[in-house]
């Protein structure tokens, strides 16, 4: 089989609908061999429900599979889509995620252009319930929204440039080799959402040697509602994704590397979170934008204690 579709929900039943839809209108893939698989991540929702109706009522031209992952986390949703998906790539969706309709076939099509190509994204536009806050323009890319350009480009793992996990295909044999077994991102520290499981699984590629694209004609829109634009869902992202950095940065570093890294992102945000409150002062409460990468500095430098924290109890 050429490809997997494999969509990763939690309490999805309202959004996959939509979803699936997007799938049966893709073009071009008469001639490709795929699959769509739901992997069921401990919802208590009608997700099973709803999958079922689909799957007896033959709604999609391909097979349509379900299964249920009782253990919470994308990590633990996807790397359960790896082991039960047939295709030699594996494209992942999320269940907010609406793919275009030559979005398919323009990734089966970019597959092909290197054996070395282990993983790889398109352009992500933002489909928001509301009109987004001004200038909001600046924190988009931490909502993986992303869009660099209309040329194919290399990304750059050395520098955390890479992209998100929504509307990533991911060679399988690249991933069974490469990616291990145990994530140490799981999503969750305390009460906080933690990001990095993308780029986790993407720098263990990286360090195999394997290559990681953007493709600018595989398209998908990324529905944001309106809840996710609001002050303390947006900040509690920043803080997630500030946590992520000094930890992701250390994933394939040297030994001798270490402590030149800790520094460098210890004096690095600290810096920056100076100069945000000097930029900005008594603003930073007003201004949604600023006290966003405020709060985005401020958990890149708390990251440093955290993964120093995690490396002494290890």
């Amino acid at each position: 089989m050429t490809i997997t579709v494999a969509i990763p929900t939690y309490n999805g039943a309202q959004r996959l609908p939509l979803v699936l839809e997007k799938l049966k209108q893709q073009t071009g893939v008469e001639n490709i061999s795929w699959e769509v698989i739901i992997i069921d991540n401990n919802s208590n929702d009608d997700t099973a429900k709803i999958i079922q109706e689909y799957q007896e009522n033959n709604f999609l031209p391909v097979s349509l599979k379900y299964y249920f992952e009782p253990q919470q986390g994308i990590s633990f949703a996807r790397q359960r889509a790896v082991k039960e998906a047939e295709g030699e790539f594996i494209a992942f969706i999320d269940d907010d995620n609406l793919p275009y309709p030559n979005w398919l076939i323009e990734a089966v099509n970019f597959a092909k252009k290197s054996p070395k190509i282990g993983a790889y994204n398109g352009q992500i536009y933002g489909k928001y319930e509301s009109k987004p806050p001004e200038n909001f323009d600046k924190i988009e890319p931490h909502l993986a929204i992303r869009k660099h350009g209309e040329k194919p480009l290399l990304f750059e793992p050395e520098n955390l440039i890479l992209p998100p996990g929504a509307g990533l295909v991911v060679r399988k044999k690249a991933w069974l080799e490469s990616v291990p077994q145990n994530p140490k991102f799981t999503g969750i520290i305390g009460n906080i959402r933690v990001s990095g499981e993308d780029y986790e699984v993407l720098l263990h590629l990286h360090k195999a040697g394997w290559e990681i694209w953007y493709n600018p004609a595989q398209k998908i829109e990324h529905y944001i509602p309106t809840s996710r634009l609001e002050k303390k869902y947006l900040l509690s992202v920043a803080m997630g994704n500030g946590l992520a950095t000094c930890p992701l940065r250390m994933i394939n570093a040297k030994v001798w590397q270490i402590p030149i890294i800790f520094l460098r992102t210890l004096f690095g945000n600290l810096r920056r979170v100076i100069l945000q409150y000097i930029k900005y002062g008594g603003q930073l409460k007003t201004d949604l934008i600023a006290e966003f990468e405020f709060t985005f500095y401020w958990g890149s430098l708390l990251s440093c204690f955290a993964w120093l924290s995690r490396e002494l109890k290890n």
